[in-house]
């Protein structure tokens, strides 16, 4: 077990020295330097970065690269391309690269090239969505299925849910969607059953089951549900004809009563958060918009995982947002980050990325299981602009110090210009997207006020400190090509920023505690109820609140029962 850190390399004392430097600067000041502005400019496939809103000079950069080659960052990135087992703690590749990989790559896990077995998958989605879509495929009453419920939850849901949000007004792809639905079944909560269900008819819709093991508590019981609303309405027989599956474990999907044929498979080196461009998403989505739709999608994204793989670290937009992160959280101690797309189309993203980064890098051992001295993770938050200024804007503005993620795009998917205005209602989006940053960075000072002529009692309430970092992802359009890009670009920020922190980011045992309490009130939810069985084995608080939570629900008054257990 190695037990050197990061943090003790020279290069993450020499940052922690320039931070102090860079803390006696202010953002008017470093803004006024064009050089400095334009070497914190990138360009790529249409895509603008711009960072010079950061609070970090040149030297910072120059800094924070050396970090990078301490922490080892292209050899890392070199092994995951390469397969190697770099989730240690599962004993996994970590190959969500190879799920929109050219037909003819060759991108190995345990010796064997695994780039045919997803272009047999994607071909068998291909060929599937397409006899769906076509009414070739049909339901158990004859008619076409043009509505889906597909159902799982976290990765399985997540990624799927902000790109179809995405693609519901790119016009391409609505076009390709007339006279469908997708619908996503997430929580165990029955209201989400009810919400999923209502205004559909059984007769046309076809249910996705997501779940690799097959084993997973609430899309299982949530699947069930389904089953029983199929089978209530058309006979058992119908199952076969209305649910397909994505799932690893063919022996428990026939036991379901789905076809194996019916499956379509992932591998065990596809992380759930990870999953979207597997069949997990590609299969309800290609449902939905057609596969030449999504396979612009899956093109858009590999167009970055070819960048992240083969450009410098100076020009590569993934690299950069990464060390930015850890300069941010790490150095500044800013512990958040605002993602702020203006993009209505663009709502679930950042709930998206609240889970691919925070299960990833919600950690506080090493890869090597030593404890961290030092912080790693964000909290990630966010909603579309405008509405997120109407919300928390001014905590980012007057209170916390946030770092945000601005993301505009130059071309609306609905443009509407209303005659007589003075901009369009993409040009009036836009224009915040291009103040806030700057309202962020420079503030306003008392003097300014002063200026104005506002009452000195007002001055403290209505001066802005400034230095407060951002940066700036212009997208050309939001075509499903751009979609791609911009899930493959975070997807890779949040592997380089556990890379550097040398954390394994591919793994999750946080969310398996929750899990396994959960199994031990679930068994005694049921003997309570069919036995009366005294509930045993919790604390105090627990106990109580189960015992009211039970005599509730039985409609029992709290002061009728009979046990012994504890009273308020």
């Amino acid at each position: 077990m190695s037990r050197t850190l990061i943090c003790d390399a020279v290069e993450w004392q020499d940052l922690k020295g320039n931070v102090e430097e860079i803390k006696r600067m202010h953002l008017r000041d470093l803004l006024a330097d064009v050089e400095r502005c334009k070497s914190m400019m990138v360009e790529y496939d249409g895509i603008i970065l711009d960072y010079s809103r950061q609070c970090a000079d040149q030297e910072t950069m120059e800094k924070l690269f050396k970090l990078a080659e301490a922490a080892h960052l292209r050899e890392k990135i070199n092994r995951m391309y390469n397969g190697e087992h770099i989730n240690s703690t599962e004993d996994r590749s970590v190959l969500h690269i190879a799920l929109r990989a050219a037909r003819d790559s060759v991108i190995r896990s345990d010796g064997r090239n695994v780039v045919p077995d997803v272009w047999h998958v994607i071909e068998k989605i291909n060929d599937f969505s397409e006899r769906v879509r076509s009414g070739s495929w049909v339901g158990a009453t004859g008619k076409p299925l043009k509505d889906v419920i597909a159902v799982g939850i976290g990765g399985s849901f997540l990624g799927p849910l902000f790109v179809h949000t995405a693609l519901q007004t790119d016009p391409e792809a609505a076009e390709f969607a007339k006279g469908r639905q997708l619908r996503f079944l997430a929580n165990v909560d029955p209201v989400d059953v009810a919400r999923s269900i209502t205004g559909l008819n059984p007769e046309t819709t076809l249910v996705v089951v997501v779940s690799k093991t097959f084993t997973t508590a609430e899309t299982m019981l949530n699947a069930r549900t389904l089953r029983e609303w199929i089978s209530d309405a058309l006979g058992r027989q119908a199952i076969a004809k209305h649910m397909v599956a994505v799932s690893t474990n063919l022996k428990l999907v026939e036991q379901f009563g789905i076809d194996p044929n019916n499956a379509f498979a992932f591998w065990d080196w596809v992380g759930g958060r990870y999953s979207v461009c597997s069949a997990v998403g590609v299969l309800p989505l290609s449902l939905q918009y057609g596969f030449p739709i999504i396979e612009k999608f899956l093109n858009g994204a590999r167009s970055i995982d070819d960048h992240f793989y083969s450009t410098s670290f100076d020009k590569n937009i993934p690299v950069l947002l990464g060390l930015l992160s850890v300069w941010n959280v790490s150095f500044h101690g800013f512990p958040a980050r605002a993602i702020l797309p203006y993009s209505q189309a663009l709502e679930k993203f950042a709930p998206h990325i609240q889970q691919v980064s925070m299960e990833s890098n919600g950690k506080g051992v090493s890869i090597d299981g030593i404890p961290l001295p030092f912080e790693t993770g964000e909290i990630d938050f966010g909603e579309p602009g405008t509405n997120g200024q109407h919300s928390f804007y001014q905590l980012i503005h007057q209170g916390r110090v946030i770092p945000c993620d601005f993301i505009g795009v130059v071309k609306s998917q609905r443009p509407v210009y209303l005659k007589g205005e003075i901009v369009s209602n993409h040009d009036e989006l836009m224009s915040n997207f291009f103040a806030q940053p700057d309202a962020l960075a420079y503030g306003k000072s008392p003097e300014q006020l002063q200026s104005e002529n506002v009452a000195s009692h007002l001055i403290p309430h209505k001066t802005f400190s400034g230095n407060r970092p951002s940066l700036s992802l212009l997208l050309p359009s939001l075509s499903a090509y751009n979609v791609g890009q911009l899930l493959a670009i975070y997807e890779h920020r949040i592997a380089v920023e556990g890379f550097i922190w040398g954390i394994n980011s591919f793994d999750q045992w946080g969310v398996e505690l929750g899990k396994s309490l959960a199994s031990q009130v679930r068994k005694q939810l049921n003997l309570s109820r069919i036995s009366e069985k005294p509930i045993e084995g919790f604390n105090f608080s627990t106990t109580t609140l189960l015992s009211r939570y039970l005599q509730a629900d039985a409609g029992l008054p709290p002061d009728s029962s009979t046990s012994a257990l504890p009273k308020i």
